[in-house]
């Protein structure tokens, strides 16, 4: 999606004509079918899709389809014929919509939609599900009460917010789109991978609305990242909590890695934790789809501190263990309450790196003493220490599951599938293996988290510690 955006804006000849193409490309990214059917349209009919065209739950564009010969504009205004005459129940609607179950539906919409929709023993057309979404109140401001600011980045801003349809939490990221440059490769890509991915680990997309000015996203609300987590425990965690939030992590991550997208942004940050104790990854804004075809990526991905020794040396050409070394990093901060490589420039964090690991030789990452990059730092001749030494509480099967994470060599690094049926997770029973991807790792009886150990008022050091290092995350992000 990148490159083509990238290829559109360096061939045309004007910005207007740029911006066009721009628009269309998000328009078929958010609209489906219809999108790239009406691509071929007038210039002004390309421009970016506003919030009077309604836009479902899917994200997709509420308008004509070039592909379909379904002449449904509205499930209200167009009567259907419709040979089955029985009475239809909220549940009917929810399962044939894929809606929430606690989802309130309009006064008198059962009728309309019972009226107007095919028989339930035959498929329904994109169109008229995204129209009937629509007469719902999905892709619309109003259907959403926004209340407090949660955060503001470069791109977007973070409100919560309360779904008028459910009357639950909602997470409204508003991205700002800008005469001139349009909508973010970040935001598009959030918005068409989250589309596809759907995991109980995987934090739930429910809305998108597109306007003149903004993108907004809706998302399901989670009360705190792993961070906060860790800090509101005073950064002593149950052992116990800290397998059961990896889990998690490694549960979402082999799904996504199973569909060919890297997260490349995995910290404390960006994994959100509910009152239920789900973990589920979050921010997409520099995950890739490793299906897309390049030749090489950025290697100015992922916070300095999760990065894996062989992109800080600059190497573009990477694939799923990049996420994996982030994983490591997170289960030792878990662990200890500490970052494990908290530097403040790439050389100073291979440093870091190199005083617990021990600096890198032919034996332990073939082909590093030919790296340019490397020559260049001219490292000191570090000898490896045990991690255990540096994370006490870890026991056998977890320091192997650490050291088989932070692996030199990429190809080295055990994957997110193998990690999850590692001995360190038999404790929580045979069960947890074979969860359906939308099922929580609490429906498995007997899984539940314990009282983490850490209390803030009584643990200042720990506290200082935990300030001083967001503080410094804060400056170098």
């Amino acid at each position: 999606i990148y490159s083509l955006t990238h290829t559109y804006t360096h061939t045309c000849r004007r910005r207007q004509s740029c911006l066009q193409h721009c628009d269309s490309l998000i328009r078929w990214i958010l609209g489906g079918d219809g999108g790239m059917a009406s691509r071929n349209k007038k210039a002004s009919s390309a421009c970016i899709v506003h919030e009077n065209v309604k836009m479902g739950s899917d994200g997709e564009s509420d308008q004509a389809s070039g592909t379909s010969s379904d002449e449904v504009q509205s499930p209200v205004r167009v009567r259907m014929r419709n040979n089955h005459h029985r009475r239809i129940s909220n549940e009917d609607i929810n399962k044939r919509l894929s809606l929430p179950a606690d989802i309130r539906l309009p006064e008198g919409y059962l009728e309309k939609f019972a009226m107007n929709s095919p028989p339930f023993d035959k498929p329904m057309s994109r169109r008229l599900r995204r129209a009937s979404l629509s007469e719902i109140g999905f892709g619309k401001l109003e259907t959403y009460i926004k209340l407090d600011k949660l955060g503001e980045g470069t791109y977007a801003t973070v409100f919560k917010g309360r779904s008028k349809l459910t009357d639950n939490l909602v997470a409204l990221k508003e991205i700002r789109l800008e005469h001139e440059e349009g909508a973010p490769c970040t935001a598009i890509r959030e918005v068409s991978l989250l589309k596809d991915l759907k995991h109980a680990n995987i934090v739930t997309l429910h809305d998108i609305i597109h306007t003149d000015k903004c993108l907004t996203l809706v998302f399901e609300y989670l009360e705190k990242d792993l961070k906060q987590y860790m800090d509101d425990c005073g950064s002593i965690m149950s052992v116990h909590n800290v397998k059961i939030f990896l889990f998690q992590l490694l549960r979402g991550l082999a799904y996504c890695h199973r569909r060919k997208v890297l997260h490349r942004d995995l910290k404390p940050q960006n994994l959100l934790i509910n009152e239920k104790g789900e973990l589920k990854l979050a921010d997409f804004g520099l995950a890739r789809a490793k299906s897309v075809p390049t030749k090489t990526y950025s290697n100015e991905v992922v916070t300095l501190w999760y990065r894996p020794p062989d992109v800080l040396l600059g190497s573009t050409e990477y694939s799923t263990p990049i996420d994996m070394w982030g994983v490591g990093c997170i289960f030792y901060e878990m662990i200890t309450g500490r970052p494990l490589f908290p530097g403040s420039t790439v050389e100073d964090e291979l440093h870091l790196i190199f005083r617990i690991l021990g600096t890198p030789t032919e034996e332990t990452w073939p082909g590093i003493t030919t790296s340019e990059e490397f020559k260049t730092y001219n490292f000191p001749q570090y000898h490896a220490e045990p991690l255990v030494n540096h994370a006490p509480r870890i026991d056998n099967d977890g320091h192997d599951l650490l050291s088989m994470l932070l692996q030199f060599e990429a190809k080295k690094r055990t994957s997110a599938e193998d990690a999850i049926r590692h001995s360190y997770f038999r404790s929580l029973g045979e069960q947890v293996q074979t969860l359906a991807d939308t099922a929580s790792i609490f429906s498995v009886k007997g899984i539940q988290l314990q009282k983490d150990l850490g209390k803030r008022s009584s643990v200042a050091l720990c506290v200082f510690m935990s300030n001083h290092c967001r503080m410094s995350s804060q400056v170098l992000l």
